[in-house]
């Protein structure tokens, strides 16, 4: 089968979260964000999820619509990869919030690699509907076809180009559990990432990390080096996902400011290949 190219503009059944503290203690348990904001419900200041947390509440409407209206079968499911990620988050996410996210097939395009398929995701309070989160999800089907003309409806916000040096750099280890630890964390299940003989049967080398934990470890980082570790000022973070990070090893982070006061970024894996490329971070005051 083919991803549908007539799938273009089609919305996806909404999906409403009510924010739970176990959900975003786990979700920051499974980044490594244990700070006091995001990991102290009897803190002094009021707990928030980490920005990141957005895609918990992403996937459940991903996961239940995205494939139905692509017109895509079980095993061409499996062969979804997670290349880019751009969030922007326009308030924090606290426990006790109502949110509804809502989903919107934005591109869809032939690749040498297979079909890849944008959409665009609006999270907003279900009580007000003012915007909490917007994100532009981007994958490829690896070996899918896409029947019918390329097409796009709508393109996300443009960032500042990088800086010619990344001067900081953190090395930061990722057990071999990690995988299993963030998709029971963060609710996201795909074999790829938990599963070897899954992932080896769609041409992995192992399980892999997801690419949204690499870019939410990232996010942590920046926010503790140039946030003065205050998760509520992270305002956007977006990043492209090149190669596979295998756990049981380290990454490195590089990192710089431009002038703006943004940070970009970018991680390599253990073989000193580039996982996360066209790494950027808006932080605000």
């Amino acid at each position: 089968m083919s991803v549908r190219g007539d799938a273009l503009g089609a919305e996806l059944p909404p999906s409403t979260v009510e924010v739970t503290t176990r959900m975003t203690l786990a979700y920051a348990a499974g980044i490594g964000d244990v700070g006091p904001r995001t990991f102290d419900d009897a803190g002094p200041e009021p707990l928030v999820a980490p920005p990141p947390f957005c895609v918990r509440l992403e996937w459940g409407v991903l996961r239940h619509g995205r494939s139905d209206v692509l017109g895509l079968d079980a095993a061409e499911r499996l062969r979804a990869v997670h290349v880019e990620q751009d969030s922007t988050f326009h308030r924090p996410i606290l426990p006790g919030d109502a949110l509804t996210t809502r989903a919107r097939v934005v591109a869809i395009r032939a690749t040498r690699a297979g079909a890849f398929v944008q959409t665009r995701l609006r999270t907003t309070d279900r009580a007000t509907d003012t915007p909490v989160v917007t994100s532009w999800h981007s994958a490829i089907y690896r070996g899918v076809a896409v029947a019918g003309e390329d097409g796009r409806v709508e393109r996300p916000p443009e960032f500042p180009g990088a800086p010619g040096a990344l001067p900081s750099h953190t090395t930061i280890a990722i057990p071999r559990e990690a995988a299993h630890v963030y998709t029971e964390c963060a609710d996201i299940w795909n074999p790829i990432h938990s599963e070897r003989r899954v992932a080896l049967s769609v041409g992995l080398p192992d399980v892999v990390l997801h690419g949204t934990a690499t870019w939410a470890i990232a996010g942590r980082e920046i926010v503790k080096a140039h946030g003065g570790s205050d998760p509520t000022r992270l305002r956007r973070l977006r990043a492209r996902f090149q190669a596979p990070i295998v756990p049981g090893g380290e990454i490195v982070l590089r990192c710089g400011a431009d002038e703006t006061g943004g940070v970009h970024f970018r991680v390599a894996n253990g073989r000193g290949e580039t996982a996360l490329a066209e790494g950027y971070a808006q932080l605000g005051t």
